[in-house]
């Protein structure tokens, strides 16, 4: 006993710097299994083992499914959001727009469909034939709005829409991941510091004891994983607030943050992934686009057909019976090729009548325990293991060191 304490009054330094080494340790392993979630986005080396690509990108396929299977089935309901639409309010946003096109079309549609008759009329019934079309516009688009609220299930893919916008953009889906877990990601890091030191402590007791060459690195390897493995437990468990010792309150931080992360995440997916524009490209381009077409090419043909209806005999004289039915499909086609366009005057409407972000707040907090772990709990699921294997091998490598520098 004599011995030791006299080793520990000769080398004091570097016994109190072993718990302070231990907790570094701790930290660093914590830090580099963050940035190790998120970065790189593409994979660095050689295809495909040796090498890095961050543990949310390199997964992201499936992480995309689980994310957007979530967001459409349990906090978005198409139905919902689009009933909250008002037809009026709609034709009224995109009034003058729309007014701009239908001048075009017409002028274009008359112009090719009927161009003797077009040509040989004065300025002032051209306009008068604008004017006529203009004028039956708002009713077109109330009842194509009325028509897409009624069919919202038929025409539009929800489900896709939050696929390709996340497909389109890596960085999306990090940053859908990252921005809701940075108190997670700090708590992991602080962690690494306070069972770094305790483990620390108990290191600088084996080594006084033993100043075997492998206490150093088997310890740090153990901070390492133990660490590792505690803290990203901790984040989720338990998932009930339990009392430690029957006195101090204690639950996993993500299950207790809840409230603010169903803000924060209801933000997010309103303002990157449920978008107008994202909306509108599902529901013309989207699996199910062709049913829009349809529908919106019926409504304008029947548009047409009413404002062509009492002078149906002149009108079949004037072009033709075979010719008005070209007309109309051509209106029909490019009413669709400009309904993009118009009808993106009306986002700021549109998102905040659908209210996706307080939507999916609301539901959020009604998910379960474990539906709502699983909006971050896939992040770290599958390559768990890797991120704490590498803190357990950073800190073996820091062990070494400290070997190398002790007995040098």
């Amino acid at each position: 006993m004599d011995a030791i304490l006299d080793d520990v009054a000769a080398r004091w330094p570097v016994y109190v710097s072993m718990p302070f080494i231990a907790a570094i340790i701790g930290y660093v392993t914590k830090l580099a299994a963050i940035q190790m979630m998120f970065r790189p986005v593409d994979f660095i080396g050689i295809p495909p083992v040796l090498g890095w690509q961050g543990v949310v990108p390199r997964n992201s396929t499936r992480m995309i499914g689980t994310a957007a299977e979530l967001i459409t089935t349990r906090l978005v309901d198409p139905a919902e959001i689009f009933a909250r639409l008002d037809p009026d309010r709609m034709a009224e946003e995109i009034e003058a727009p729309l007014l701009r096109a239908v001048d075009r079309v017409t002028r274009e549609l008359m112009a090719e469909q009927a161009p003797a008759l077009w040509a040989s009329m004065p300025a002032l019934a051209r306009d008068m034939v604008v004017k006529q079309v203009q004028a039956s516009s708002p009713a077109m688009v109330r009842r194509i709005m009325a028509e897409i609220r009624a069919n919202i299930a038929d025409v539009l893919d929800i489900k896709q829409v939050a696929v390709s916008a996340l497909e389109r953009d890596k960085e999306l889906l990090v940053r859908l991941v990252r921005d809701i877990s940075r108190p997670e990601m700090a708590f992991i890091a602080r962690c690494g510091i306070y069972f770094g030191l305790v483990l620390g402590l108990v290191q600088t007791v084996v080594w006084s004891l033993t100043h075997a060459p492998l206490v150093l690195p088997l310890f740090g390897a153990t901070i390492g994983l133990l660490t590792d493995w505690l803290a990203i437990k901790l984040v989720f468990f338990p998932r009930e607030p339990k009392k430690i010792l029957g006195l101090v309150p204690f639950q996993g931080i993500f299950q207790r943050r809840r409230d603010e992360v169903a803000r924060q995440y209801g933000a997010l997916v309103a303002r990157e992934v449920m978008t107008v524009p994202n909306i509108v490209t599902g529901l013309l381009s989207g699996p199910r686009s062709d049913r829009l077409i349809a529908l919106i090419q019926r409504v304008v043909r029947q548009t047409v057909d009413e404002q062509a209806d009492i002078a149906r005999p002149l009108v079949s004289v004037a072009i033709g019976a075979r010719r008005f039915e070209d007309l109309k499909h051509a209106a029909a086609d490019r009413a669709v090729a400009y309904l993009s366009a118009t009808a993106l005057h009306a986002t700021d409407y549109v998102t905040g009548a659908m209210d996706v972000a307080d939507t999916i707040a609301g539901r959020m907090r009604r998910l379960s325990r474990v539906e709502y772990e699983g909006l971050l709990r896939p992040a770290f699921r599958q390559d768990e293991w890797k991120l704490i294997g590498v803190g357990a091998v950073i800190g073996a490598l820091v062990g070494e060191l400290q070997v190398l520098l002790l007995l040098g």
